[in-house]
């Protein structure tokens, strides 16, 4: 059962983390004027990295918890998942509020973000915020590539598998 949770964690985590990066956000911008959505843009993104704080942590939770069980094919998933909480640490956590108090401090002067003295530090930031979110995103990929494809009730059915590759019984 922890494998079926953890591969829901997954693709839980890395769907929504590749839908609101690169389909919605895409969106937003082609749609509305660039401050509306930057402000829907940033509470999705907010929403995602509290998604993936608790998915990292849970994740990384449950692949201890599958290892001391003797799984090691999630030893090394550990890795992408830290890396992955990482990330969002430092995207979310640590570069995203000095945006947005940047994108408010704009606001508060009356002048949109782009033309305010804090356009090029915020886009210094969201540069570095992308770079984070594109690594991100492949550790991802990467993780959901290399979850264990027999795991649970399909390790028993390999087992009752003969010689010639068929299932015996």
């Amino acid at each position: 059962m922890p494998h079926r949770i953890f591969r829901l964690l997954t693709v839980v985590w890395v769907g929504s983390l590749l839908t609101i990066g690169y389909a919605v956000a895409p969106v937003l911008f082609s749609s509305l004027d660039r401050t509306t959505a930057g402000a829907v843009a940033a509470q999705l993104f907010r929403i995602e990295g509290l998604l993936g704080a608790v998915c990292g942590i849970l994740l990384l939770g449950l692949a201890n918890v599958l290892v001391r069980r003797g799984n090691g094919e999630y030893r090394r998933l550990r890795w992408l998942v830290a890396g992955m909480l990482i990330c969002v640490l430092v995207g979310y956590f640590a570069l995203q509020p000095f945006m947005n108090a940047m994108r408010v401090a704009a606001l508060e002067a009356g002048t949109d973000l782009a033309h305010s003295p804090y356009a090029a530090r915020f886009g210094m930031l969201h540069g570095v915020s992308s770079l984070f979110y594109l690594i991100e995103s492949l550790l991802g990929i990467a993780l959901v590539w290399k979850l264990p494809v027999n795991t649970g009730a399909g390790v028993a059915q390999q087992g009752a598998r003969d010689v010639s590759g068929e299932v015996a019984g």
